[in-house]
């Protein structure tokens, strides 16, 4: 038996990892700034993250929601505290797509409407709901696609306030940064009005910050930068630090009612380990203060460079840069001829996603292999 072959894929298999650089088997060291896919919020095999999991699997890896699980208010109180949204309630999961899937689902229970609004090149994952909000006819099969969302072009406040001056939505849902489109950041402006026409409307509003969030852009979410607060909010992938953690933050005024909701592994021991260690990290290492100063560093850098680099988008960590020429080629020269690993996005874009810890130093040995 094979694999599906779903990606393209690099002849490289790292076998380890420390901090910021992986190792294939032969020993050679690639310095990672991607992080896969963004994940990697707190760098390779952290020895407390390690500790963690290690510690918790020894004693129980896993029982079902059906009984208390300490270790879920544990992560709920520290989330809150460290975000900024201790008053919100905390839903786990296992996943940025679930996570997506659970705010619409939640949005259309306590709205009892059926339509969503999004947005163009948005991406929201790959299971049924979340890929029909997600703005890519590539991936979207016959079977997901519906008439019940409507997409706008990002920062058109007026295209908005037509569709929800028109009719019934439940929820528009919009990204802290589009990542995989190449880093196009809504306006904190346009978040701002958006926040008063979701109110004026009755509307849920939906920050998807699965790859923006847990401190990459140098604050916790990408969106406190205009200083909204979201009903839902969904988050991922920098979460579990690689281990497998998704959940929404809902607003206070969103009571639960039993069976809404439900999931066999969201919130399991192992996970909830991981997940506290990753937030004791950014917490005692200052990581989010770090994000912002090293991103800003980098693109400061990066906008000093010229041709090819036409444009550089982001904030903190999270940055894309638009180059004059074939961005797929620049990064595979990047990983085999100076062992850097890098992302995509589109045809022009390199997207960077280092871990949250990563150094001025890594950034300057990017620039000398970027140039």
């Amino acid at each position: 038996m094979n694999c599906f072959d779903v990606y393209s894929l690099y002849e490289i298999e790292p076998v380890k990892g420390v901090g910021s650089y992986v190792f294939d088997a032969d020993g050679n060291s690639y310095l990672d700034l991607y992080g896969g896919h963004a994940v990697i919020s707190i760098g390779h095999a952290h020895p407390r993250y390690v500790e963690a999991i290690s510690n918790q699997v020894a004693k129980l890896g896993f029982y079902s929601n059906s009984v208390l699980n300490s270790l879920q208010q544990q992560l709920a109180e520290k989330l809150g505290k460290l975000s900024g949204y201790s008053d919100y309630s905390l839903f786990l999961c296992n996943s940025g797509a679930e996570a997506n899937e659970n705010a619409v689902k939640l949005a259309s229970f306590v709205t009892g409407r059926d339509r969503i609004l999004a947005f163009a090149k948005s991406f929201h994952g790959r299971t049924s709901g979340a890929v029909a909000l997600t703005d890519n006819p590539r991936i979207v099969s016959p079977f997901n696609s519906t008439d019940k969302v409507t997409f706008v072009p990002l920062n058109d406040i007026e295209a908005v306030e037509k569709e929800l001056s028109t009719q019934q939505y439940a929820a528009v849902i919009i990204e802290g940064i589009q990542g995989v489109a190449g880093i196009y950041m809504p306006d904190d402006d346009f978040l701002v009005k958006l926040r008063e026409l979701t109110l004026k409307y009755g509307t849920k509003l939906i920050l998807d910050e699965v790859q923006s969030g847990y401190g990459r852009t140098g604050r916790f979410f990408a969106h406190q930068y205009s200083g909204i607060r979201p009903d839902i909010i969904s988050m991922a992938k920098g979460m579990g630090n690689g281990f497998p953690v998704g959940g929404i933050l809902i607003a206070p005024d969103i009571k639960p009612i039993k069976g809404m909701l439900g999931t066999t592994f969201g919130g399991n021991h192992l996970a909830c380990a991981a997940a506290i260690a990753v937030l004791d990290v950014i917490d005692s290492e200052k990581l989010i203060e770090n994000a912002a100063e090293v991103g800003q560093y980098a693109i400061e850098q990066l906008n000093k460079l010229g041709t090819p680099v036409k444009e550089v988008r982001g904030r903190g960590l999270m940055i894309g840069i638009e180059i004059d020429g074939d961005a797929s080629a620049a990064r595979r020269k990047l990983l085999f001829d100076n062992h850097i690993f890098t992302g995509g996005a589109g045809a022009t874009t390199i997207r960077l996603l280092p871990a949250l810890n990563v150094t001025k130093q890594h950034i300057d040995q990017f620039i000398e292999a970027f140039k």
